[in-house]
């Protein structure tokens, strides 16, 4: 089934073509990787499906629903969520209340319950924080249940943002660079929890550089260059792709 279909998308800054004429689907259940040379306009797709940019032309699809004009903070009513390239974390809240923020669309939020603070309010908060408790476990982070964000290490910090955004309880989960300034240690882990997000049936998404880690747990993969599609298929099809062997990876000009 197609959750996420993208038509004749196009994305113009200033007379440069970010994206151009992009037409590609998504599988709901799958781990889709995109790929591609710094400046492919990996980033700015992700910002035109979560409507951080609006599309110059084309249209976005997400489970048959035209989404190409929905705000950013309806998206979650979609069941979209999705990390970012550079850390988006509330450093002066505890890790704890970060993950509770991703759940803030299922909490009560009426102003004269919360201005009262009323015994359903109370309620609310305490099941609220409960389910960050228990996501923060699912996904490895139990040892910094009672820490300060600000606190935390950098890898366990991509974790966090990785417990917010699954707070949502999303449908797809749009991944920027997860990969990006760990240790291979922490980088296997981050492979394992992206395969582990994909058994709870959610459908992964990722922009990744690291290839070892996009070749491990991808089942599709569209490759960009310069805003285009290049070439897109399962890791092995990519893989000896010449087209991405000399755009991407640059094998044909270091046989010359």
């Amino acid at each position: 089934m197609t959750l996420l279909r993208v038509e004749n998308l196009n994305m113009v800054f200033g007379g440069i073509h970010a994206v151009e004429n992009l037409d590609f689907k998504i599988k709901s259940g799958t781990i889709h990787s995109i790929i591609g040379p710094n400046g492919a306009g990996k980033t700015t797709l992700f910002n035109l499906i979560t409507s951080v940019y609006r599309a110059t032309t084309g249209r976005i699809f997400f489970d048959d629903q035209d989404i190409t004009e929905v705000s950013t903070y309806a998206l979650a009513e979609h069941g979209i969520s999705r990390t970012f390239q550079n850390l988006q974390i509330f450093f002066n809240m505890s890790a704890v209340e970060n993950v509770m923020v991703g759940n803030h669309r299922k909490t009560d939020s009426r102003f004269l319950p919360a201005l009262f603070g009323l015994p359903s309010i109370r309620q609310g908060e305490r099941d609220c924080r409960q389910r960050a408790e228990q996501l923060m476990c699912d996904i490895g982070l139990e040892r910094y249940i009672g820490s300060d964000a600000d606190s935390m290490p950098y890898g366990a910090l991509k974790w966090l943002e990785i417990a917010r955004a699954l707070a949502s309880q999303p449908r797809m989960l749009l991944l920027d660079e997860p990969a990006a300034g760990l240790n291979p240690s922490e980088t296997h882990e981050i492979d394992d929890l992206i395969k582990r997000i994909a058994d709870m049936g959610i459908t992964v998404v990722l922009v990744e550089h690291d290839m070892k880690l996009v070749m491990g747990v991808s089942d599709h993969i569209l490759v960009l260059d310069s805003g285009r599609k290049l070439a897109e298929g399962t890791a092995e099809e990519i893989r000896q792709n010449p087209d991405v062997l000399e755009a991407y990876l640059g094998h044909r000009q270091r046989a010359r």
